[in-house]
């Protein structure tokens, strides 16, 4: 990761995490727009809680990071690994989706 860039290396340590919802139920939720952080808001503050100061600052770099630019960086890690979660949120129809998501997150983070 540069200064303030999400790169490619920044996703691969946090690949299990987008494997956990099948790719068929992420396509599902992403075509209908749904608000995941909001349906698991408890795991997310308890995984959001247990971050290291590390990761604190990268997180604040991904919530103010450009959904265009995030989704560059998931069509990269799709590239490399061919993780179906990966296209589902590099796809540019989805964007309502990933920026929906990524404000409910932004709502439980106040750091």
């Amino acid at each position: 990761m540069s200064e303030d860039k999400i790169g490619y290396d920044d996703v691969r340590e946090y690949e299990h995490l987008f494997k956990l919802a099948p790719s068929f139920l992420l396509e599902r939720f992403a075509k209908k727009e749904k608000n995941v952080v909001s349906k698991f808001k408890s795991q997310v503050e308890s995984h959001l809680n247990n971050l290291s100061d590390a990761q604190k600052e990268k997180l604040k770099i991904i919530l103010s990071t450009d959904v265009g630019q995030l989704q560059e960086v998931m069509a990269e890690a799709y590239r490399k690994t061919e993780i179906k979660q990966y296209k589902i949120l590099a796809n540019p129809k989805y964007r309502g989706f990933v920026e929906l998501n990524l404000k409910e997150v932004k709502k439980i983070f106040r750091e």
